[in-house]
């Protein structure tokens, strides 16, 4: 198994930048897939960002495409999220979490979750 443990969020002006750690402890993270999402209050958890086992690969969804990156640190077993030119629409409790079989948006493959951080962009 594997616990994470998210933090970087906190209060953003529009235009300004956060920078999201989703820090693993257990079993190596380099063995997962990891995967950010954001939920507000009265919806589904939605899709940010994921990224392959290696780091070779990421996956964006379309609102955030070009304002967000992931990455990660394997020998830290940590993954990062970088949000940039962020936007009122982007507050959200954000979550990482992680599976063991392959790059997925879907919320209910991943195994193990965060508790979450809350990200809130004021305009």
């Amino acid at each position: 198994q594997v616990q994470l443990v998210e933090s970087g969020g906190g209060l953003v002006q529009a235009g300004g930048s956060l920078r999201l750690s989703c820090a693993a402890s257990g079993r190596a993270l380099r063995t997962y897939v990891v995967g950010w999402f954001r939920q507000t209050p009265g919806t589904e958890r939605e899709f940010v960002a994921a990224i392959s086992v290696a780091g070779l690969t990421a996956d964006y969804a379309d609102s955030v495409e070009g304002r967000f990156i992931i990455s990660r640190d394997n020998a830290k077993s940590t993954v990062y999220l970088q949000m940039s030119t962020l936007k009122p629409e982007d507050t959200a409790v954000y979550y990482c979490a992680a599976e063991i079989a392959r790059m997925t948006r879907r919320a209910n493959e991943y195994d193990y979750w965060g508790q979450g951080t809350q990200v809130t962009v004021s305009s």
